[in-house]
């Protein structure tokens, strides 16, 4: 298997201050180099930077998966099933909303998998996933 090259992604949000707090102190992404306009973090091994913009999404678009109402777009990451399930209780200490609750979906099935999704402080979706089986992350 190849080895995964990290990914780049730069989003908007509306608030630097609130979304450094959220990504650096709650999701626990080292923060690197910033400006007044930016930040950069180290998202699990891949390069996220937040810019700050006025420009607000003026709906919600999503799209029904395992009957959920999935927010498009989102990102996120699939972590081991012990990350994830850290990272759920995390959030739910922070209080964090969640879009969908923490589940495991497709059970039983091809590509059976944890997953939960929840926004940013600017409303950028998050999906943060795991299998119990990585081979099924690309199974159909």
């Amino acid at each position: 298997m190849q080895e995964l090259s990290p990914f780049h992604l730069a989003i908007p949000v509306y608030n630097l201050e609130t979304c450094r707090v959220f990504y650096r102190d709650i999701l626990g992404c080292e923060q690197g180099r910033s400006s007044d306009h930016w930040v950069d973090f180290n998202f699990f091994g891949h390069q996220l930077v937040i810019h700050v913009s006025d420009a607000k999404q003026t709906d919600d678009p999503t799209n029904a998966v395992d009957g959920k109402e999935v927010p498009i777009p989102h990102f996120g990451l699939v972590l081991d099933m012990d990350a994830f399930n850290n990272l759920a209780k995390a959030l739910k200490a922070h209080n964090v909303i969640f879009i969908i609750e923490p589940y495991v979906r497709f059970k039983g099935l091809v590509g059976e998998q944890a997953t939960m999704f929840f926004k940013d402080p600017s409303g950028n979706a998050l999906e943060f996933k795991a299998f119990a089986d990585k081979r099924q992350l690309f199974a159909n």
